[in-house]
């Protein structure tokens, strides 16, 4: 059974009515498309922080189980909608990714791995876990989580079928290039998508903000890769919509058939390294 799937490539910011908005033209955008998964940003409720520096006001911070998330399981109806909000809890504050459908939340993951002075304004999570929807078993990853090959496996050794990550991804801070198509910080999230998705012989789903925000550039290029690290769709450096249909289950058999990374492993050898 095939599944559509879309990771979106859009800019969000600190009005959240106006992100609700755009939320329920992208759900309706990827609805009429034929799309079950969607997956939206990391900040896509409330935008990202406006500089790297430690200075930026966080963005608005708010509860898993309050209205917010609600309106977007309710906006998500016969979707499966994974979407970034800053979370609050207990006087500390998350970057949070989580998962919707209309019958509320499936999933739900606190970024672990803090890039330059994220740790100024965020706690970190401390776990990855996958979980089950109706779409397959997902794992949820968030910007930088995507750097550390110990994060994806962890999904992948959970079981599950389809990583999606989500991410406020810029482009480099020093000498940038004019061309963003050519800057070395998307070249780099690029590698890390097609890295991750091969090496866990998964299905990846890469979403990220685009245009800018503060003083910050981001490089787009969402997309969906199959299990053999391939692109099967991609927006390239402006905002979009990668749209890609794979039967998930049989693209991960045949991947998986001759060379299984995960069957194929030997902890034994590497425990250390895990430390």
């Amino acid at each position: 059974m095939t599944l559509r799937m879309a990771a979106v490539a859009a800019n969000f910011d600190r009005d959240l009515e106006a992100d609700f908005v755009r939320v329920e033209q992208l759900i309706n955008q990827a609805r009429a498309a034929g799309v079950k998964l969607l997956a939206l940003p990391e900040g896509a409720l409330g935008g990202y922080l406006l500089s790297l520096d430690g200075t930026a006001e966080p963005p608005p911070a708010f509860t898993a189980d309050g209205p917010e998330i609600a309106r977007l399981a309710k906006l998500a109806g016969d979707l499966v909608v994974t979407a970034g909000y800053a979370e609050a809890v207990d006087g500390l504050i998350y970057n949070s990714a989580v998962c919707v459908t209309g019958d509320g939340v499936l999933g739900h993951h606190r970024k672990v791995h803090q890039p330059l002075h994220e740790d100024a304004h965020f706690a970190a999570g401390d776990r990855f876990e996958a979980f089950d929807t109706p779409v397959g078993r997902l794992g949820l990853m968030i910007c930088y989580d995507k750097a550390f090959p110990e994060a994806a496996r962890t999904l992948a050794l959970d079981g599950a079928q389809i990583i999606v990550c989500v991410s406020a991804w810029p482009g480099a801070r020093t000498n940038p290039d004019p061309d963003l198509a050519k800057d070395r910080w998307k070249r780099r999230f690029d590698l890390f998508d097609r890295a991750r998705a091969l090496e866990n012989q998964v299905v990846w789903v890469s979403a990220n903000q685009s245009g800018t925000f503060g003083s910050l550039r981001f490089v787009a290029s969402a997309k969906v890769v199959d299990p053999g690290g391939e692109i099967l769709a991609d927006t390239g450096v402006t905002e979009g919509m990668a749209i890609a249909e794979l039967d998930v289950e049989l693209a991960l058999e045949l991947a998986r058939r001759s060379m299984g990374h995960l069957r194929d492993r030997r902890p034994e050898a590497y425990e250390l390294a895990w430390v």
